[in-house]
């Protein structure tokens, strides 16, 4: 069944990597049958998720786990059950936190945007944000003058949108909350290649994405203390009945998890890279082009082809290439968190060799057209931001290939 001409839906071509408004992942094969294979038959979803929670410690080194709509949702609901534990009455009061801890302390600069903002993902849970420190100078003094009994949890972003420099590192946060006896939970939505690294630091909740590295379904995966798993579970009877995931979400992650356990992750490193290198080759001989291998700064296993672009002599800048890339049917979606500084990259995970050569193609007749073409692309798209051009909510905009021919 071909989905794009059933419902007429712009074809995309991924070149950005996991994210969620390209709806997350290319599920792979032995997952989606095992998520398929559910979809007929009737569970006990407690039973379920008991299974499901004995692979997670397995997968992470956690004592348990247990899976969630999305890693959004399991950060909502790890904080409530730092507020609640297994208490069903406080549980049913939420989202009013009366009487309880509800603080949830966070460094500024982890105070980031996944296309919703994670302080108000806390606040769903009926707690309070504490934000400590600046942006990029969050010592370890802001945080113990910031814990105290009203403290429920302490927040911690593993990403790549956090600043990357001046703020206390996750094993330190560890010993200063522990010493309080507070909990720590880590978002890692993308991180489940560190996920074991993370539960090592001594955190007490950690979650990361089903539907990203993992390549299944939409859920999350919450491991960590077996006490505040189960409280996280009880969630389900209140604040988490609106997020609940399903059987597929649940027999997915598991499928996800058990096929990680026996990927050869050197293997799968070394294919990543052999479609990154031939992209750099291809693109590198082009005027006014950078082409650099840039390794993930978390410190996964892959890289991403990063393509700097000096616009005096390419004729077009980072923002306007990566907008022309969109336009059109395959919409090439380029990786452009940094086209404003005059790079973006090439995240080739998701790409099949045909998708590589299409998108170096496409590149490669853009940087090529004549100084005229450029100049009305320039035009074009002029005063634009990439969220009001291609917006995850719409659908890429007109069809711009009449200019340049590609």
């Amino acid at each position: 069944m071909d989905l794009y001409e059933k419902y007429q839906l712009t074809r995309v071509i991924n070149a950005c990597g996991k994210m969620t408004h390209l709806a997350g992942a290319a599920v792979l094969p032995p997952i989606a049958a095992q998520a398929a294979a559910a979809l007929p038959h009737f569970f006990d979803l407690d039973q379920l998720q008991e299974r499901a929670g004995a692979t997670i410690a397995e997968a992470t080194g956690a004592e348990s786990g247990c899976v969630t709509a999305c890693t959004a949702a399991g950060i909502t609901l790890s904080v409530a059950a730092c507020m609640t534990g297994a208490d069903r009455g406080k549980i049913a009061q939420l989202p009013d936190a009366t009487g309880m801890a509800d603080e949830v302390i966070i460094q500024r600069g982890h105070l980031v945007n996944f296309g919703a903002p994670i302080a108000q993902t806390i606040r769903l849970a009926g707690a309070r944000v504490v934000e400590v420190g600046t942006v990029n100078d969050t010592a370890e003094y802001h945080i113990e003058n910031a814990l105290s009994e009203h403290t429920a949890a302490v927040v911690f972003v593993v990403s790549h949108h956090t600043t990357r420099y001046g703020t206390v590192p996750l094993e330190r946060v560890v010993e200063l909350a522990h010493a309080r006896d507070i909990p720590v939970i880590v978002d890692g939505a993308a991180q489940s290649f560190l996920i074991r690294r993370i539960i090592d630091a001594g955190v007490d909740l950690a979650i990361c994405s089903g539907h990203k590295y993992l390549s299944g379904t939409t859920a999350g995966i919450v491991a960590g203390r077996r006490d505040l798993i189960a409280a996280v579970a009880l969630q389900a009877r209140g604040i988490g009945r609106p997020m609940k995931v399903g059987k597929e979400g649940i027999f997915g992650a598991m499928a996800a998890l058990e096929y990680r356990m026996q990927l050869d992750i050197d293997a799968w490193q070394a294919e990543q890279n052999r479609k990154m290198h031939h992209i750099i080759a291809q693109l590198s001989p082009l005027p006014g082009v950078a082409m650099r291998e840039e390794p993930d700064p978390n410190g996964n296993p892959f890289s991403r082809a990063r393509l700097d672009l000096d616009p005096k002599i390419a004729g077009l800048n980072a923002d306007t290439l990566a907008r022309a890339m969109a336009d059109g049917d395959p919409s090439i979606r380029l990786r452009a968190h940094h086209a404003e500084e005059g790079y973006v990259m090439i995240d080739a995970i998701e790409m099949d060799d045909a998708e590589v050569a299409l998108t170096c193609e496409r590149i490669t007749g853009l940087l090529s057209a004549s100084p005229q073409a450029k100049q009305m692309l320039n035009e074009h798209y002029a005063g634009h931001t990439l969220p009001s051009r291609w917006s995850w909510l719409g659908a890429a905009p007109g069809d711009m290939r009449h200019i340049t021919g590609v």
